[in-house]
């Protein structure tokens, strides 16, 4: 299924889930010219979050992605079972949406909320996690794709100004 921001941001926002965009949507927020096909996220561990990103998965109708299961895998969420699993590869009626609580490089929400930014995309605030929490992650997770990747961010980060 191609994926659908608007709704997806729309859902999330409605729900008040707080989260980080993170991964390649969050490279392409910074500028990286390479596309991606689902959006990845980090949700605050809250329970009380957890439970907004429950209801929003379910007005969603995620289920979870799986290699071996092409149809995905039905899947009751709630705020228990969210927090039970560290990383959730969900299909939804917006397209694919990966949730990693701890992305790799990285201590999760608080630790790339510090840094984020909050952008208005299609008509909601969405918080983007810094370029350089970004590459940090990307470095860790050192999968292929990761690495092909790596020396466009680094670029498009050393040719930012510095922070004071």
């Amino acid at each position: 299924m191609e994926l659908d921001l608007p709704r997806l941001f729309e859902v999330l926002d409605r729900h008040k889930v707080a989260y980080i965009l993170i991964g390649g949507l969050a490279a392409v927020y910074h500028g990286s010219p390479f596309t991606t096909e689902d959006a990845d996220i980090t949700p605050g561990t809250a329970r009380g979050n957890l439970s907004k990103l429950a209801s929003a998965l379910r007005e969603l109708n995620a289920r979870i992605r799986t290699e071996s299961e092409p149809g995905s895998l039905p899947f009751a969420f709630d705020a228990d079972s969210l927090k039970a699993v560290g990383t959730w590869n969900l299909t939804t009626a917006a397209g694919d949406l990966d949730i990693s609580f701890e992305p790799d490089g990285t201590r999760g929400y608080s630790d790339l909320r510090r840094d984020a930014t909050a952008a208005q995309l299609y008509g909601v605030t969405v918080r983007v996690a810094s370029l350089a929490d970004v590459v940090r992650s990307k470095q860790a997770a050192n999968r292929p794709k990761d690495q092909r990747v790596l020396p466009t961010l680094r670029e498009i980060l050393a040719s930012r100004p510095r922070r004071q």
